[in-house]
């Protein structure tokens, strides 16, 4: 039976695995909460009765 091959390039720890992932969880919600500011924004600058006009 062959040996599987050892990982080749830099091997993570387990603390720098949650670490990673910590950070990358941070830079998801920041972008998430930066689209909808863009949204709450947008709709704020047209108007509460942008709905009401016609297309």
């Amino acid at each position: 039976m062959a040996r599987p091959k050892p990982p080749t390039g830099i091997v993570l720890s387990p603390a720098q695995q949650r670490s990673r992932r910590a950070r990358n969880v941070a830079i998801g919600v920041a972008v998430g909460l930066l689209v909808l500011l863009v949204y709450a924004l947008t709709i704020a600058k047209l108007g509460g009765h942008v709905g009401d006009r016609a297309l």
